[in-house]
């Protein structure tokens, strides 16, 4: 071999021993860390749903709806958030979201039974009724579907059907303060004030009776000319304004004169 041709086979050696740049395997190369899903909402536990079954009905409205929302299924948070929302005095709204359970809950009779009560509250009880009939078939034996029943029949002006489920509340739930007392408010609309005083006394002496049946008694004595005892009942259960009112207002009704008409029975409790 020449010189030459080995001097040109020395380079041709280091040329082709020079390393190709290497390409980077793009399997190999760092990933960025891909995004978390976000976790879906989930339920409260049992026990923060059980603390807020103890607060007030503004902060129990804004927790079961957010409940309801997270879980439409949830066959006892859209039924929580109606009552509140009654409570609230929100009648419109507390249809509205009962409405909306049983769309997706047809068979919840709590939720059918919210219904009536929000729709008698609003003063439309017609539209409560498939309802409160529909709770009643489901639950034959409960005697919330009968009493309700009965106020909605009232209220669209059905006096014997709501007397007759009144009866069978009764026979359900024998001396049942609550459902005596819708007894005895109907005999008042009739004009019957001695007719209600016995139904009202018997609702009154029953261990569950409410800070309402006590009133209505109060007022039954008051319009058949008891003052003295309804005002020992008045003064027992409210704070002196407030019985104050209530005794100005049962003498105006009992004298015939100067009755403000915008200020009814039920008012005066709210006021």
């Amino acid at each position: 071999m020449s010189r030459t041709t080995a001097r040109i086979a020395t380079v041709a050696l280091l040329l082709g021993g020079l390393a190709a740049p290497v390409m980077a395997d793009p399997v190999a190369a760092p990933q960025a860390p891909a995004q978390a899903a976000p976790m879906a909402r989930q339920p409260a536990a049992a026990e923060v749903r059980a603390a807020y079954d103890r607060a007030d009905p503004l902060s129990r409205q804004i927790f079961w709806s957010d409940q309801a929302d997270i879980d439409p299924m949830d066959p006892v948070a859209g039924v929580k958030a109606a009552q509140a929302l009654r409570e609230l005095g929100r009648f419109d709204q507390a249809a509205e979201m009962a409405s909306k359970v049983l769309v997706v809950q047809p068979n919840n009779v709590e939720a059918m039974l919210e219904s009536g009560r929000a729709h008698i509250a609003r003063g439309q009880a017609f539209y409560g009724i498939a309802a409160l009939e529909g709770a009643r078939e489901a639950r034959p034996g409960d005697w919330r579907a009968w009493s309700l029943l009965g106020t909605a029949y009232e209220q669209v002006r059905r006096p014997d059907d709501a007397r007759a489920a009144w009866a069978q509340a009764l026979v359900l739930s024998p001396d049942n303060p609550d459902v005596l007392s819708n007894l005895a408010i109907s005999a008042m609309t009739r004009g019957d004030a001695a007719g209600a005083e016995p139904l009202l006394r018997r609702a009154a002496a029953q261990p569950g009776a409410s800070l309402k049946v006590r009133l209505n008694l109060a007022m039954v004595l008051g319009l058949t000319g008891n003052l003295a005892e309804a005002e020992q009942m008045l003064r027992r259960d409210l704070p002196p304004e407030a019985a104050d009112r209530n005794l100005s207002w049962l003498r105006e009704r009992a004298a015939g004169t100067g009755v403000d008409q915008a200020r009814t029975w039920g008012s005066l409790q709210g006021s």
